[in-house]
């Protein structure tokens, strides 16, 4: 993970230490509930991947907006700070339409 990005993560709690980046797949895609991408574009590529799971992946933003959320990588602090609150108010979002179990 960027440094900048655990950096902000620590700042509002939330330890990031052990997150593994991996690539998405189709076998992954038939394992899960829901996908939220961060930007319109995921979505395509997911669909063109696995056109069986389109149903299964929204923009994480889709309650708000519906915008896409941009990589801040090698940004400033600040755009990581930014994008951290668009991904905070994404899942907020979300949280009304989910299902615990």
């Amino acid at each position: 993970m960027d440094p900048t990005a655990l950096e902000v993560l620590g700042d509002h709690g939330v330890d990031g230490v052990a997150h593994r980046a991996r690539q998405i797949s189709a076998s992954m895609l038939r394992d899960v509930d829901l996908v939220l991408a961060m930007e319109r574009e995921h979505v395509n590529r997911i669909a063109r991947l696995a056109p069986e799971a389109s149903g299964k992946v929204m923009l994480l933003d889709r309650w708000n907006q519906g915008a896409d959320i941009p990589d801040p990588y090698r940004q400033s602090r600040e755009a990581f700070d930014h994008v951290y609150s668009l991904i905070d108010r994404g899942v907020n979002a979300w949280l009304p339409y989910l299902r615990v179990s």
